[in-house]
């Protein structure tokens, strides 16, 4: 049986939330403990697009702020959006490969809609999704280009992280739906990526262990 030193280092693509950054988004992961840490290649990605607006984390992190595309105030039309899947797609297959995708708030809605789509991007062993939220349901309307993603249960490793106070709390619980096996950590913040105590801390190890045998 491999030992944890043999096993390769599971390299993973990350996608920041609404008008923040690659940099703000690792500043927050990187405050997990390391026996996370150690398992993972994180490449931080910044989005295609400046933040065309304020962001809310002015103030607290500093800029410059991204966005992954741009939307009208009822989600019900999207603009940008093939640019920004031909942006992803041009950067993991000069950069890759990757084993799957860490994601936050807009990156993870992003995120979960790629095992989906896989003529847009390279094979996608797994998601953690932080703050996730599912095209088409309540709150988003569906891109076209995204309209078959969801049409049958995926079936990719997916973690999912949801905040008992998090504006997004129904919007990741309805995305649980969409995939076979979904793992699920539950913590007590808010919309943000949360430090992980023993209990998830458990449970995230195990996660990237079950990936870890299988890549």
């Amino acid at each position: 049986m491999e030992d944890h030193e043999s096993q390769r280092k599971v390299r993973i693509l990350c996608l920041h939330g609404f008008r923040t950054s690659g940099e703000i988004l690792k500043q927050l992961v990187l405050r997990w403990p390391e026996p996370v840490l150690q398992k993972l290649d994180l490449v931080f990605l910044d989005g295609p697009f400046p933040a065309q607006g304020r962001s809310d984390v002015e103030g607290i992190f500093d800029p410059p702020y991204f966005e992954w595309f741009q939307a009208n105030e009822e989600f019900t039309e999207y603009t940008n959006f093939e640019e920004c899947l031909a942006y992803i797609e041009d950067y993991m297959l000069k950069n890759g490969p990757f084993d799957g995708f860490l994601s936050f708030s807009q990156g993870a809605i992003l995120a979960a809609a790629l095992p989906g789509m896989q003529a847009q991007v390279d094979k996608i062993k797994f998601l953690i999704e932080i703050s996730g939220a599912k095209f088409g349901e309540n709150r988003f309307g569906m891109p076209k280009l995204a309209s078959n993603a969801f049409s049958k249960p995926i079936d990719c490793p997916s973690l999912h992280f949801i905040g008992e106070k998090d504006f997004m709390k129904a919007e990741s619980i309805a995305l649980l739906e969409a995939f076979q096996d979904p793992v699920v950590i539950h913590h007590p913040r808010g919309h943000t990526v949360p430090k992980l105590d023993d209990y998830s801390l458990e449970i995230m190890v195990n996660f990237i262990d079950t990936i870890q045998r299988m890549i």
